[in-house]
């Protein structure tokens, strides 16, 4: 148990994904306007990184990878399939975030018109593939320990976007020099948070 709460904390502090790695800029920049609309993306996220990278766990350990398929027999125990792993991966992104999208359509519509293009890019939006790559370099041993990755990940994806979404709505009122207005602060404000957010890769856990 404690290994799945370091993983956790690792994944949501000092292995943000995005200040820790930049994945998911443009849509952290995008749709970091207002807090509404970015709470909807992260927890957006939250959902497709805790979901794929569980699948993709499995697709990986008992399908793709050297010597996964030899549950179906001794002649299959030494087939790689591992150059499919990619493909895969992607394959998996998309289909999960065409159901967040339609979900997000059903329940939340005035949502769905908010985050616009955004919502269906989240199947390129690196950090999501980022977490499935991840998940393959650390070989956790387990599929418990690949989904407290992903909702770690997905966690801290969370709070850096709605961290920086409820900045950029206080700043409206403040005296931003004009050439800094928009995206120029946003990227000042985001290098302090990814400065600040260095301070937690100091723990030792």
């Amino acid at each position: 148990m404690e290994e799945l709460v370091n993983i956790f904390i690792k994944g949501v502090f000092i292995e943000n994904m995005i200040f820790a790695y930049f994945l998911g800029m443009c849509s952290y920049l995008a749709v970091s306007k207002t807090v509404e609309t970015g709470v909807g993306l992260g927890a957006a996220v939250i959902f497709v990184l805790g979901i794929t990278v569980p699948i993709n766990y499995l697709l990986e350990n008992y399908l793709l990878k050297e010597g996964a398929l030899s549950w179906l027999g001794a002649r299959f125990s030494t087939m790689d399939l591992s150059f499919l792993s990619l493909i895969m991966f992607i394959a998996v992104v998309a289909s999960m975030v065409q159901l967040v999208e339609m979900l997000v359509e059903k329940f939340s519509p005035q949502l769905y018109s908010s985050l616009g293009i955004f919502l269906p890019l989240i199947a390129v939006n690196c950090s999501i593939l980022g977490g499935a790559l991840f998940m393959q370099e650390r070989q956790y041993s387990t599929i418990v320990e690949a989904t407290s990755f992903a909702l770690g990940s997905g966690v801290g994806w969370f709070l850096a976007i709605v961290g920086i979404a409820a900045i950029r709505e206080k700043i409206r009122y403040s005296n931003v020099p004009r050439p800094l207005r928009g995206l120029g602060i946003t990227f000042i404000i985001t290098g302090l948070m990814g400065i600040g957010f260095m301070c937690f890769m100091g723990i030792n856990i």
